[in-house]
């Protein structure tokens, strides 16, 4: 039997999660979202036959499997736990939450309820990530990384520009792109203190826009993140990573490693075709799928969006002391 997904929200990164749950063989049998004719274009292109105002509403009808919540970041948390307590299982965008204070709860929720959650940090399937992450054991112990999630001459509108809607600004839309794919690529380790510069420089709006982020982990690897819309210039583009290690170098966009005796091996060609391709939504989404069918607890679940939380709260908290903070 073909698992039941709904969708909250009917924007560009729910139309593209539509896709994929299509292709990953899932029945869409739901949507929500408050704007009627926004609604009801979206059912209207991927065959939805049931719409519904608010999460709620769509769970007292039943007959849903999994929800993926792709909205304004103000609502992940509340639309997250209503669904999980309806013992509905949960894929929410990035970020999380807005801060870690309502991941912490999200997580709570899906493990009283049994219900999984899992997190959309979608470059943990990019085919040059899973290369690089083979074959960061020849690197020798990681010493440094960096990695940009920055948006050259460009920037989001919107709720995204709206402290309110956002909780943050680039940091949080892009810099979690690049926290994520270092740490993923690191293993997971936890994040023992941050220390970040973020401002806004390039727009008039209450969220930031610029910043540069160190993270200390407990495996001793430091992590430089930065983020940015609008910026003038990028060294890579979006989840672009480096690796440091003590026997030799590895990055993703271009994708190569070398060795200390000067060796390299390289992995796809770059610049590819398209950045953020399908195909990576599309093998998160059959994991998911996968997760659910084997009540297996995903992995980027809640513990690993709430890891990301910390640190997002702890950068802007550094910000604004001009403090290194230690994450508990």
């Amino acid at each position: 039997m073909a698992l039941r997904v709904a969708f909250a929200g009917t924007g560009y990164i729910n139309k593209i999660h539509a896709v994929a749950a299509k292709n990953a063989g899932m029945e869409l049998v739901a949507v929500v979202n408050h704007r009627p004719e926004s609604m009801a274009q979206f059912a209207a292109a991927f065959g939805i036959p049931r719409q519904y105002a608010t999460v709620e509403a769509m769970l007292r009808d039943g007959g849903v499997d999994a929800l993926i919540v792709g909205t304004p970041n103000y609502l992940h948390a509340s639309q997250t736990i209503a669904a999980l307590q309806g013992g509905v299982h949960v894929m929410v965008e990035k970020p999380m939450a807005m801060n870690a204070q309502e991941a912490e709860r999200m997580r709570e929720a899906s493990i009283r309820s049994g219900a999984l959650l899992m997190v959309a940090h979608c470059w943990r399937f990019d085919e040059d990530v899973l290369w690089l992450k083979q074959r960061v054991s020849r690197l020798g112990p990681i010493v440094r990384t960096k990695g940009y999630g920055v948006h050259v001459n460009w920037g989001p509108g919107g709720w995204f520009t709206q402290k309110r809607y956002a909780g943050g600004g680039a940091m949080a839309d892009m810099g979690i792109h690049a926290l994520d794919t270092a740490r993923f690529l690191l293993g997971d380790p936890q994040p023992v203190s941050v220390y970040a510069r973020i401002g806004t420089y390039y727009g008039d709006y209450d969220v930031d826009d610029t910043g540069v982020v160190l993270v200390e982990w407990d495996n001793g690897a430091v992590s430089c993140i930065e983020s940015g819309w609008w910026q003038p210039h990028a060294d890579g583009p979006e989840a672009a990573t480096q690796l440091y290690g003590r026997k030799g170098f590895g990055q993703i966009f271009p994708t190569f490693i070398q060795d200390e005796n000067g060796r390299e091996e390289a992995g796809s060609p770059f610049p590819r075709p398209e950045h953020c391709p399908q195909a990576m939504y599309e093998a998160q989404m059959r994991y998911f799928a996968e997760c659910i069918r084997e009540n297996r607890t995903p992995v980027p679940g809640g513990l690993e969006g709430l890891v990301n939380m910390k640190v997002v709260d702890a950068a802007y908290r550094s910000a604004r002391t001009g403090r290194v903070v230690r994450v508990k």
